[in-house]
């Protein structure tokens, strides 16, 4: 591994303001996701409402992304940032307060869960179109994108491991104060950063409803974009399922408590950080189309071992791989994204991949909840796995098309150097 090489998208000052302060910030959010899965099964016992929490609060991207994206296209994303971050601390604030007054309730979780929902609805696409910005050299891009999966993923080895051990200890209220706390990191950071004037004014000119119809167009009708976020809208699913799902496995199937919930999670999580530290080490974009298919497979297939797996010793390797194909599926999927959109559509081409990352996700939690109540959670994951084998499938035979109409953007970008004729 070449360090120089991993860690090149550094050199950029803006760059590292956003990364250290982002990173502190996600801690605190995936202690908080812990803790509000673990408060909502305790008190409810039902694996349909622990998906209905998972539901409320991924349902806003799926509804508010798209003109999200047409507002990121539209005015500074730098500012945009700095509110929907100021908005997700109040959140933790509030939930705080409900849990340490003794009143919080159901009803509390789920419209809390909700509105930071519909905070990170306009928070992801603005964040993801930004990145570019930050950098002063676009060559680095696609190492950014996966340094930045890197931070979100060892926040995400890392937060869950603290959050089930402070739960143990002091209850989940310690979570909730602690990201509240954690989001003055990410204020600060996105304060000190010293940005290039981007021009906005001229996008504001046209009706926004024609905008977002525009985007749609774009991205629905230039195939790489349709076929790899119709996969990622598959994969997001299946992986909602899962994390909504894990509770259960958690307490029913591998007799533990919090801390293990911790520890799943954290297995997952560091399969993901694998896997983004292996796409940093990357040079270029070339071939990613490839490892999108066998990535999805990887998750796939570890899903419906995992949902057939009694031995903890023997589910921990499993989590892992499977965390590493999702993660290195959804950031191959957003690299090719940023390299192929057309720059004054990135809000909204970004839009749409929050929509198929996250905006699907609540529907697996919720379908999945209900299935296994039916029929049990391992065959309810057996059954996503399946689903996204099926999909890999199809992706697959998909691949040479897709490879002609990505070759033209990568010469006219300079990505790859033009045949001689």
């Amino acid at each position: 591994m070449n360090i120089k090489t991993v860690f090149r998208a550094l050199r950029h000052k803006n760059y590292r303001l956003f990364l250290v302060g982002q990173g502190i910030s996600l801690i605190g959010t995936w202690m908080q996701q812990i803790a509000v899965a673990w408060l909502a099964y305790r008190l409810t016992h039902s694996a349909v409402l622990l998906g209905v929490v998972g539901f409320s609060s991924q349902i806003p991207a799926f509804l508010i992304a798209p003109f999200a994206g047409v507002i990121a296209d539209r005015y500074s994303r730098h500012r945009l940032l700095l509110i929907t971050q100021f908005l997700a601390l109040c959140q933790a604030t509030l939930l705080y307060v409900l849990y340490a007054t003794h009143t919080i309730q159901v009803w509390h979780i789920i419209g809390l869960s909700f509105l930071l929902g519909a905070i990170n609805a306009f928070d992801i696409p603005v964040r993801q179109s930004f990145t570019v910005e930050m950098l002063n050299d676009r060559e680095d891009l696609s190492n950014a994108i996966a340094l930045n999966s890197s931070m979100v993923n060892a926040a995400r080895l890392v937060g869950p491991s603290i959050g089930g051990i402070l739960i143990a200890i002091f209850g989940e209220g310690a979570c909730f104060l602690l990201n509240a706390v954690s989001y003055m990191a990410v204020l600060i950071s996105l304060s000190m950063m010293k940005l290039a004037r981007q021009e906005y004014l001229s996008r504001k000119k046209e009706s926004a409803i024609r905008q977002l119809k525009e985007g749609f167009s774009y991205a629905i009708n230039f195939m790489p974009i349709r076929t790899i976020l119709m996969l990622l809208s598959v994969m997001s699913m299946v992986a909602g399922g899962v994390q909504a799902l894990m509770p259960v496995f958690a307490k029913d199937v591998f007799h533990g408590g919090s801390r293990l919930l911790g520890i799943l999670m954290a297995a997952s999580g560091l399969g993901a950080l694998a896997g983004a530290i292996y796409l940093a080490n990357r040079r270029n974009v070339l071939g990613l189309s490839k490892v999108i298919a066998w990535t999805a497979a990887v998750f796939g297939l570890g899903v419906m071992m995992f949902s057939q797996t009694v031995v903890l010793v023997l589910a921990l390797p499993i989590l892992l791989f499977s965390g590493f194909g999702m993660m290195v599926q959804m950031a191959s999927s957003n690299i090719i994204l940023q390299m192929l959109v057309e720059e004054d559509k990135r809000g909204r081409v970004m839009s749409f991949y929050t929509m198929a990352f996250m905006g699907l996700s609540p529907f697996g939690s919720l379908f999945s909840g209900i299935l296994a109540s039916k029929i049990g959670a391992g065959l309810t994951l057996l059954l996503g796995g399946l689903v996204c084998v099926a999909a890999v499938v199809v992706y697959t035979s998909q691949l040479k098309t897709l490879r002609k109409y990505i070759r033209p953007v990568y010469i006219e970008k300079g990505i790859i150097e033009r045949p001689i004729q």
